[in-house]
C-alpha cells in the first residue's frame, strides 16, 4: 500500500523522510515536492488547512500510483498534563475547532449551522495499532488557523473539545483532501511546546522533530501491512 504524508514545513518533511532511510526520488508537484522513499511519499504543502487541502488535493489527483492512506504529521501544542512536551499524540479525531461563527452565547460549529462539518475520524483500528506501536496518546487533535495564545482560549477550547490532547494548523485540511478522494486519514503530532500563553523560549521544536522521527521509525511497518479494507 503507498502512503501520503503530508507536513507543513520542509524540516517536519525531512523528519518524516529521515524514518524511512531517506529521499529515493523527488518529483514536482504544484507549489510542492513529493519525496519518495520507499511506499512513502511525503510532502511539506504549506502551513494552515488551506495551503494543507491544495497540497494533498494535488498529490492525490494525480498520484505516481494510487494511495490507500494519507497521513497528517509535524509538530504541534499539547495540552497539559495529558500531552507533555516531547510526546506524541496519535488523532482519535480530527476536529475543526474555529470553523463556525461566533454568536452572543459563545461559539457555533460550522454544523450547528445547517452545513459542512467539523470533523473527521480516522480509522479506529489504525489509531489504536499506531498508538501501541508508537506509545502515542489517542485522542482528539484541534485544527486551527490561528496558534492558541492565551489562557483564556485554551480553556475556551478544552471547554469545547473536552478530551482534546493537542493542537496544530494542517489537520482538518489533510482530512478534507482525503474524504473527497476517497482514501482514509490518519494524523500523528509531536509535541513542541504547551498550548497557552505564547512563550516560544519554552518550545522545544529540535525534541519534537527527534521524536516524530522516531515514531514514524516504528509506524512504518504497521502502515505498510494495513488493510484499508479493514477499517
Amino acid at each position: 500500500m503507498r502512503v501520503l504524508v503530508v507536513t507543513a514545513v520542509p524540516v517536519e518533511r525531512d523528519a518524516v523522510t529521515r524514518a524511512f532511510g531517506g529521499t529515493d526520488e523527488t518529483l514536482t508537484l504544484p507549489g510542492a515536492e513529493l519525496h519518495r522513499s520507499g511506499a512513502f511519499d511525503v510532502l511539506a504543502g504549506g502551513a494552515g488547512p488551506a495551503a494543507a487541502a491544495a497540497a494533498a488535493a494535488f498529490a492525490l489527483a494525480s498520484p505516481p500510483e494510487p494511495y490507500g492512506l494519507v497521513v497528517s504529521a509535524g509538530i504541534g501544542g499539547g495540552f497539559a498534563p495529558a500531552a507533555p512536551l516531547g510526546s506524541l499524540v496519535v488523532a482519535s479525531d480530527i476536529v475543526a475547532a474555529d470553523l463556525g461563527a461566533e454568536t452572543p452565547d459563545g461559539f457555533l460549529p460550522v454544523t450547528a449551522l445547517g452545513f459542512g462539518r467539523d470533523r473527521f475520524t480516522p480509522p479506529p483500528a489504525l489509531v489504536r495499532e499506531v498508538a501501541s506501536a508508537t506509545g502515542a496518546a489517542p485522542g482528539p487533535v484541534l485544527t486551527v488557523s490561528t496558534v492558541t495564545g492565551t489562557a483564556a482560549r485554551t480553556a475556551a477550547l478544552l471547554a469545547a473539545h473536552p478530551g482534546a490532547l493537542a493542537e496544530a494548523m494542517e489537520g482538518f485540511g489533510v482530512a478534507e483532501a482525503a474524504e473527497r478522494a476517497g482514501v482514509p486519514v490518519l494524523e500523528v503530532r509531536a509535541v513542541s511546546n504547551t498550548v497557552g500563553p505564547r512563550d516560544r523560549d519554552a518550545w522545544r521544536i529540535g525534541d519534537a522533530l527527534a521524536a516524530l522521527t522516531a515514531a514514524f521509525g516504528k509506524t512504518a511497518p504497521v502502515l505498510e501491512g494495513w488493510n484499508r479494507h479493514d477499517h
